[in-house]
């Protein structure tokens, strides 16, 4: 989902293309000079995975002598507006890092765009390194609904929501670690009527459609988010839990524990007030973690799950994809080998991230100890729900205008949750659910 600070780079490759003109499917993808391997990420370069990626490539480059990775920084949010261009065009990378869930890596890999990776994924191991959990979001159907038969993509991370807070103004207001959403919000109202908002959120982009999903998981189990997600039977948006969450989300703006100018708040600056101290709490994904590490000097935080659930947003990390368009495949599938190696494992994991074949031994940082393990043991409770933007294709600007109305206050959440029931049921019809 992750959900990073967006470049021009992709707006120069676009003003490219309107140059050169595009080319169709039709084009060569095996006629690389074996020399270069074209690759895009949005990975910040201190961020734990763009730290890890870096020495990958590092390595990649000395175990491929005469072989150069071309590397061009992309923003997430471009990349996910102009995917189906790029890729259908002569111009796509030979590896791109890709969101995963059926509105993203399945809807390409419908539209033929991924390269289909399975005889790869068992030749080389990768079925064995990623635990069936989280090769859900890695294999996808014909319809591109994720949990399929065929591999299109391959994490080397996992990620999942929690909460980030300021520990030294927690201990300013007397406030312990929630344990349950009826103490969580006791610590919310002590902030607000002390005059402190106290949620940093972002929500012209995914965080607080992260939020709503958290509070409708309080009142979902494992047979909802199959539904919801796997599309196994169906299940009613409308429903009590996204009732739930989209009722109380609109009272967490009443009761004024979010800024009511959050409706226009990107995720960047969403992070920079939590770092500057300006916001005691921050309800997002594991993927701020080393950058946090890296970068807060003025106070103490932490973490901690989202109190009283049992199932929280999160997956396998974003996706290594193939193009169908690639030129130079057999080196984008040795790179993705040398990104699940366990020296890069460990040196993610001890950066902040969440490697998925490190060795726990080889973790000192007792932060990155902390966050591995949790993920661990929603991986292993079946806890991990996936995010809410994956169910349908366009399901993230749908969400994202959803929550901007509830803080804004201009549409009920009677009225927004009919508009998030629509397309997702029509998409439900289009593939014969």
């Amino acid at each position: 989902m992750n959900r990073r600070k967006a470049t021009g780079a992709l707006a120069t490759a676009l003003l490219t293309l309107a140059t050169l003109g595009l080319t169709g499917c039709g084009a060569d993808a095996g006629d690389g000079d074996g020399k270069t391997l074209r690759l895009w990420h949005y990975e910040g370069a201190n961020s734990a995975m763009g730290i890890a990626w870096a020495e990958a490539i590092k390595q990649f480059e000395a175990s491929h002598p005469g072989v150069k990775v071309t590397y061009e920084e992309k923003g997430f949010e471009q990349i996910r507006q102009n995917a189906g261009m790029i890729l259908n065009s002569d111009q796509a990378p030979d590896i791109l890092e890709y969101n995963k869930g059926n509105a993203s890596a399945g809807l390409l890999s419908k539209q033929g765009l991924l390269t289909d990776l399975t005889a790869e994924a068992t030749r080389r191991g990768w079925d064995k390194a990623v635990s069936p959990s989280v090769a859900t979001t890695s294999k996808y159907d014909r319809n591109g609904v994720m949990g399929g038969d065929k591999w299109f993509g391959v994490p080397n991370y996992g990620e999942y929501v929690m909460v980030y807070y300021n520990q030294d103004l927690f201990a300013k207001y007397q406030l312990q670690v929630p344990t349950s959403l009826a103490e969580f919000e006791s610590v919310l109202d002590t902030f607000a009527r002390n005059k402190v908002t106290p949620l940093s959120v972002g929500g012209a982009e995914y965080p607080a459609q992260q939020i709503l999903y958290e509070l409708a998981l309080s009142k979902a189990d494992r047979s909802f988010v199959d539904g919801f997600q796997l599309y196994k039977h169906r299940v009613d948006l409308t429903g009590p839990e996204f009732s739930f969450g989209a009722t109380r989300f609109a009272d967490w703006v009443r009761r004024g524990y979010l800024d009511k100018n959050s409706a226009g708040i990107k995720a960047e600056d969403m992070g920079v007030a939590f770092e500057q101290g300006k916001y005691p709490i921050l309800i997002s994904g594991s993927w701020w973690y080393g950058r946090f590490a890296d970068e807060i000097k003025n106070f103490r935080w932490g973490t901690f799950l989202f109190p009283g659930n049992t199932l929280h947003p999160g997956s396998g990390g974003n996706l290594w994809v193939v193009p169908t368009n690639a030129k130079n495949k057999q080196l984008a599938y040795d790179f993705i080998d040398v990104t699940l190696k366990p020296e890069i494992q460990n040196l993610l994991g001890n950066s902040g991230g969440v490697p998925l074949a490190a060795d726990p031994a080889a973790i000192t940082n007792p932060k990155a100890k902390e966050l591995i393990e949790n993920f661990n043991r929603l991986n292993g409770s079946d806890g991990l729900a996936f995010y809410p933007d994956w169910a349908a294709p366009g399901y993230y600007d749908v969400l994202v205008a959803g929550v901007q109305n509830l803080i804004n206050g201009t549409k009920s959440p009677e009225q927004v949750l009919d508009e998030i029931a629509k397309p997702y049921q029509e998409n439900l019809a289009s593939i014969g659910k």
